[in-house]
């Protein structure tokens, strides 16, 4: 299902791969993971990484998503040898201009003293492993945040559409979630990266309902 906001069309591919396509056409996809995708389109003009983890970073996913001229921007921590495409490298906590289209990189990681770590006690996703997005389409702002915890560093930036990780485990669970999204006070949440695997199985319904009664517009897509 695609959900519209402002003249973007969003839809959830599946997992954390997300299609946006701008009001002309522009089409950018984020982490595109061939695991869950249907289809080749090969339409993406812009494809986005935000780290290594196979269900972010996947090269077949990639090329199954990437227009013939596409622009393929990968955090600058990630290994792409194995991509044939040319490759832009997204730096940590900046803003650059990539196609035409600013974004703003930002931190995302795991809370070391948090719930997300693994059986050593080591964060999921340490710091600078990871990068969140923050992208200005059409004058509407989005921002993907990745596989995060609600870092305090995060506190201050709004954005007008939320496209957050709830399943828990890995990242933020969706009461955590929630939380961030109340801080981030966006027009519209999308949720995303629950329910692939069992330990990131979640009540989304749950996770819309508890926002929704705040007065924030949640589209499980």
């Amino acid at each position: 299902m695609a959900v519209r906001f402002r003249g973007l069309e969003f839809e959830h591919l599946g997992h954390a791969s997300v299609r946006i396509e701008t009001s002309e056409g522009t089409v950018i996809y984020v982490d595109p993971w061939s695991e869950v995708l249907d289809a080749a389109p090969e339409d993406g003009d812009v494809v986005f990484v935000t780290h290594d983890d196979f269900d972010h970073y996947d090269p077949e996913g990639i090329e199954a998503v990437a227009g013939p001229d596409a622009t393929i921007a990968v955090y600058e921590a990630v290994d792409t040898d194995d991509l044939a495409a040319d490759v832009i490298l997204l730096p940590y906590d900046d803003e650059v201009e990539i196609a035409g289209l600013h974004v703003r990189t930002v931190p995302a990681h795991n809370n070391s003293e948090g719930d997300h770590v693994d059986e050593d006690g080591e964060p999921f996703h340490d710091v600078r492993e990871v990068i969140g997005l923050l992208l200005e389409l059409d004058g509407v702002t989005v921002y993907v945040p990745s596989d995060t915890d609600f870092l305090p560093c995060l506190e201050s930036l709004t954005a007008d559409v939320f496209v957050p990780p709830i399943g828990g485990h890995y990242t933020m669970n969706r009461h955590e979630a929630a939380a961030f999204a109340r801080s981030v006070d966006p027009a519209l949440v999308l949720p995303v990266h629950y329910d692939t695997f069992d330990a990131i199985e979640t009540d989304e319904e749950a996770f819309a309902a508890e926002l929704e009664a705040d007065g924030i517009r949640v589209e499980l897509f």
